[in-house]
């Protein structure tokens, strides 16, 4: 007989004055026990038609992201926080990639030291469980082990949010959020 996983889900609806900048936004459990391991294959923030593709990445601490050039034009991609290690990756041509691990907790804002109005940011979570909201705000994060947690959401534009709530094994636990 196969034992019980204690697994359950969080989902709900994050709301905000001007829905358009919603699309951005990320829902993450802010501390949940345990180690877990980033995964192998690398995340990728394009750098195409003058901005970063993704404009906003959430990823497990310990992952490497590959800045991809697509662009016809050098870029020098580059962050000034303490998350991202005061980084600079250089100048490279298009179909190049430039690799960069981010092994600290927090958000990093990347930026193109030709371009300075190119901007991205990279969240730097403990645990892999986060979504992004879609277009009307809505998120689902699946597999959730048993627990009370400190539940955030992020928006470059919005006061961040948290709510604390309690999820029981093979049930999904709702949320509401409304950005100001």
């Amino acid at each position: 007989m196969q034992k019980k996983k204690n697994i359950a889900s969080i989902s709900g609806t994050v709301k905000a004055k001007k829905a358009k900048y919603l699309k951005d936004t990320i829902v993450y459990i802010e501390h949940v026990p345990g180690t877990f391991e980033p995964q192998k294959e690398h995340a990728v923030i394009d750098q195409k038609n003058m901005a970063f593709i993704p404009h906003v990445l959430p990823l497990l601490q310990g992952t490497t992201v590959d800045f991809l050039n697509s662009d016809m034009v050098q870029h020098n991609v580059y962050s000034l926080d303490d998350v991202a290690d005061h980084f600079n990756l250089g100048t490279w041509l298009k179909g190049e990639t430039r690799p960069f691990t981010f092994n600290k907790l927090g958000i990093a804002s990347i930026r193109c030291n030709v371009h300075v109005d190119m901007l991205a940011y990279v969240l730097v979570l403990q645990n892999p469980f986060f979504a992004r909201v879609d277009k009307e705000g809505k998120f689902s994060i699946a597999n959730v082990p048993e627990g009370k947690y400190i539940v955030k959401v992020w928006n470059e534009r919005y006061k961040a949010e948290n709510k604390q709530i309690e999820v029981k094994s093979d049930t999904t636990a709702t949320l509401e959020f409304d950005l100001k």
